[in-house]
């Protein structure tokens, strides 16, 4: 399994899906290593899983390789660009470029940036510099034997933006809740997170098109308690600056927790609220719901292919309509249906189960070395 070079080092949702993904293929008696390199040996492998098809500038390398190799691959694409909050809502010069911009000169100056603002300057990001963003995706795209999508509007995405996807292979492989961690009933609440008892919770990395502030805004002057879980994005900075500062006395910031701590914040909470420009459909939502949280999210992205009608959606953009939905999610009386289809339905089982039907369409379309 591959994935970007900072999969570690700046955990986001992709850490906890290979993470988990690699885990419970184990547990089917599958052999899994791990590799955030751009160009690792692959010999002894039958197959090469790479993750986050919005990183080309690692995944195309990876791909190029195993390709060059003839090694099958499967990509699980975690692919939904930020276009719209990066033209409506990026502050600054940022904001001004990308408001004149084409989504693929975005990204491919977002590649740019981190590549010395972050110092993640490699063979990939010049690649991307001279080459293009989509041209790379593309590429990518052409080589990869099976798609994992996490939904099957996210593979309709992909179909839309690389013509080379079309007719190929691709297993819808939900995402998932960890059922070991996030049960209700096996959490033990301390009397230090007790406090927190019918807050409103927020679990995400805190930057800009995870709409901290529109949150913060939305339940300015309400009785409602707001709980910040996550630290801020290395880039991020002075966004999670203005996010103090505007945060009044009922908003309460926790920093990044452990898995098992999560499970009490979820456990005490009334409502889990994601409100992000893009979903897909966001781990911390399914984890929330399968604790029994009501839940708040955007529409923006693939979250009504998972929560259908159990969820209360909102305008990230529209701070009015991020308080109607919170007060309307917090006021509403607390039902099982939504949990228990979590439960069932995305849990990290059915999820390598799914993973390995793909491995199987990759491997039978491509013989091993």
């Amino acid at each position: 399994m591959l994935s970007r070079r900072t999969l570690f080092s700046v955990p986001g949702g992709d850490t906890v899906q290979l993470g988990k993904t690699a885990e419970y293929l184990r547990r089917l008696g599958v052999s899994v290593d791990v590799s955030t390199e751009l160009e690792p040996s692959f010999r002894g492998y039958d197959l090469v899983h790479v993750f986050n098809l919005m990183r080309p500038q690692e995944v195309f390398l990876q791909v190029r390789k195993a390709r060059l190799e003839g090694y099958p691959i499967a990509l699980s694409t975690i692919y939904g660009l930020y276009t719209e909050y990066e033209r409506k809502a990026r502050r600054g010069f940022a904001g001004l470029v990308a408001r004149h911009a084409s989504p693929w000169e975005i990204e491919r100056l977002k590649v740019i940036a981190r590549a010395f603002a972050s110092k993640e300057l490699t063979k990939g990001s010049v690649l991307v510099a001279t080459h293009g963003y989509r041209r790379l995706c593309e590429k990518v795209t052409d080589m990869v034997d099976v798609f994992l999508p996490n939904s099957q509007s996210e593979m309709r995405r992909v179909w839309n933006d690389f013509p080379p996807s079309v007719g190929k292979a691709h297993v819808v492989v939900p995402n998932a809740v960890d059922l070991a961690i996030f049960n209700p009933v096996r959490v033990h609440v301390p009397k230090a997170i007790e406090q927190f008892r019918d807050c409103v919770l927020s679990v995400a990395r805190i930057e800009g098109r995870k709409c901290q502030l529109e949150l913060v805004r939305a339940l300015k002057g309400s009785s409602l308690r707001l709980v910040l879980i996550g630290r801020p994005a290395p880039n991020h900075l002075a966004y999670f600056d203005q996010v103090k500062r505007e945060a009044g006395d009922q908003v309460q910031f926790v920093g990044q927790v452990s898995h098992d701590a999560l499970a009490c914040y979820y456990s005490v909470a009334r409502v889990h609220a994601l409100i992000s420009w893009m979903e897909t459909p966001g781990l911390s939502s399914l984890e929330a719901g399968a604790m029994g949280c009501r839940l708040v999210v955007t529409e923006k992205g693939d979250t009504r292919d998972y929560f259908s009608d159990d969820a209360w959606y909102c305008d990230p953009e529209d701070v009015a309509s991020v308080r109607v939905a919170v007060e309307a999610a917090y006021a509403s009386p607390p039902t099982e249906r939504l949990a228990e289809r979590i439960r069932r339905e995305f849990n990290w089982e059915k999820a390598a189960q799914k993973t390995l039907d793909g491995y199987a369409l990759a491997m039978a379309g491509r013989a091993r070395p």
